[in-house]
């Protein structure tokens, strides 16, 4: 075995074995598994190191694998491999270490004792490995030692039969028990085209994106803010430091999340995911599009003319499944968003549906964004169900009006809620507020020639009282319980000072709006505590040598 430094370190930190890392302190071992020899491995691993050493402040290592050629081909006897007296630290902060091999990788017998060694001097090891030889003892058997695994992969059929044949031999591993999760390499100008939909049905799970990844054969490219923003997360994520925004359901009183979202970016605050059900749905997904804040108030005070609102709403003829088609707004949304796939985010949005026939909760991943939004806004009873792929979906916040458990699910550590949901308390005031402000204010004519003739009342289905209305208000009523105990999984839990009951009010987004902002800026001190919280400090070690391992 042979262990090649990194050139020229600045700083050299050596291992000491009667310093290991406390017990209260959380070790990770990370394999980072490159499905594609096509794929900049070398570059991908180190700056994944470089940004995990940025968002923690821990010891980190990045192990190398590397195969040294053999000119005759020969694979000589494994012989005891020792870990040199010194890993040093590059200028980048993390520490490296290359394992060279002429035959130790098909013999990995030693690997369990070197992980175990490296998991009590550092509290991150990174495992870079590049699966040339596909199934190779070694690959095997630093996953199945592993905390977790990515594997990298690009755009390409070849990668994902790959990616089908590893996983398939992990399920048949005897010691298999580690988590894997795909992560999806395009080039600058490279397009999903399918492939996230592709990996899901693969892999059943969620997929990471590296977008504008350098080509292997273009060394002098130099990554772009895609890249750096895609690598940043998934170092986050590795570093249990993700931040994860929910944003519940509410019609009209969703549109308190931009207000929320505006104090977010004007304090700098990032957001690594979002996950959104009904109106937080179509929020994230305009947010996540590339939108800010005031754009999408902007979006918001659209509706404000007196006919706006009707043009939302194209009637179901005849009303067997629903009053209102829904396709209006699926229109209205990709005036805003166009018709990105989830790929195109500038971050991870989870959007959860219900699932008509088994009514269960089912989360949009990939596949177009404005789809999956039309679905997860499909009021029952107002709105036509939506059918994609065979499947016929209604309304998200039937099942899950606070998506926390989604993010939770997803990996994500800290978690803030936007509950726009009000409680039945806060209805009761508000009405009985409404009615005391009306007997001490004198009458319009306009209010009193509604009164005399409820023009209103008879031909506006959405007016109060009437059928849509009743049916709204139910489900959100249904709603309130829910979204409360899902708030307990939170870490911060926002809800706006939203009292009223008029849940279709988008003629009034700026009130909304401005009970975001100010929910967000009284809890800020809480929201930038979460955020800056260090997963760790880093453990530095004094001068010393590791004994050879055996």
């Amino acid at each position: 075995m042979v262990f090649q430094s990194a050139p020229s370190p600045r700083v050299k930190l050596e291992m000491n074995l009667e310093r290991p890392i406390s017990k209260l302190e959380t070790t990770r071992v990370i394999t980072l598994a490159f499905l594609s020899a096509r794929l900049p491995s070398a570059l991908l691993a180190e700056h994944v190191a470089r940004s995990l050493c940025a968002e923690t402040d821990a010891s980190v290592v990045l192990v190398r694998l590397a195969r040294p050629f053999n000119g005759n081909g020969a694979n000589p006897p494994a012989a005891p491999p020792a870990l040199p007296s010194e890993i040093p630290r590059t200028d980048a902060g993390y520490h490296f270490l290359s394992v060279g091999s002429s035959g130790e990788l098909q013999q990995p017998d030693w690997i369990p004792a070197v992980v175990e060694k490296l998991r009590r001097e550092f509290r991150y090891v990174l495992i870079e490995a590049v699966a040339d030889d596909l199934f190779t003892p070694a690959l095997f058997e630093f996953l199945v030692r592993s905390d977790m695994g990515y594997l990298f992969l690009g755009a390409t059929s070849e990668d994902v039969y790959h990616l089908d044949l590893l996983l398939r031999e992990l399920r048949d591993h005897p010691d298999s028990g580690v988590d894997v999760k795909p992560v999806l390499c395009l080039h600058e100008g490279q397009i999903v085209n399918g492939f996230d939909a592709l990996i899901e049905r693969v892999s059943g799970q969620a997929r990471c994106f590296v977008r504008g990844c350098p080509r292997r054969e273009n060394p002098s490219e130099r990554p772009g803010n895609w890249f750096r923003g895609d690598i940043r997360r998934l170092a986050r994520e590795i570093g249990s430091c993700l931040v994860g925004l929910a944003l519940s359901s509410g019609a009209a009183k969703g549109l308190s999340h931009i207000g929320v979202i505006q104090v977010l970016e004007e304090n700098g605050i990032d957001v690594d995911v979002v996950a959104g059900s009904s109106m937080g749905a179509y929020i994230g997904a305009i947010w996540n599009s590339g939108r800010n804040g005031k754009e999408m108030e902007e979006i918001a005070r659209e509706m404000e003319s007196r006919w706006a609102f009707w043009s939302l709403i194209d009637v179901a003829v005849p009303p067997r499944q629903g009053f209102v088609r829904g396709l209006a707004v699926k229109r209205r949304l990709q005036k805003s968003i166009g018709r990105l796939h989830f790929g195109e985010l500038i971050r991870p949005l989870y959007i959860v549906a219900t699932n008509l026939a088994t009514l269960e909760r089912v989360t949009f991943k990939s596949g177009e964004v404005a789809d999956a939004v039309h679905a997860s806004v499909a009021v029952p009873g107002v709105c036509v169900p939506v059918t994609l792929a065979g499947e016929t979906y209604v309304d998200g916040g039937i099942v899950d009006p606070l998506p926390v458990d989604v993010l939770r699910e997803e990996g994500v550590d800290r978690v803030i809620a936007v509950n726009a949901i009000p409680t039945p308390d806060r209805i009761k005031y508000c009405l009985q507020a409404e009615r005391e402000l009306a007997q001490l204010k004198k009458r319009s004519a306009r209010e009193i020639v509604r009164k005399l003739i409820p023009v209103d009342e008879h031909l506006n289905y959405f007016a109060r009282g009437n059928i849509l209305d009743i049916l709204m208000r139910s489900i959100h009523g249904a709603q309130i319980c829910m979204s409360e105990t899902l708030a307990r999984g939170a870490d911060i839990v926002l809800r706006p000072r939203i009292c009223d009951d008029r849940w279709l009010d988008f003629r009034s987004p700026r009130r909304f709006i401005e009970a975001g902002r100010q929910i967000a800026e009284r809890h800020l001190p809480e929201i930038k505590a979460l955020v800056e919280r260090n997963t760790g400090a880093s453990h530095e070690l004094a001068p010393g040598k590791l004994a050879r391992i055996a």
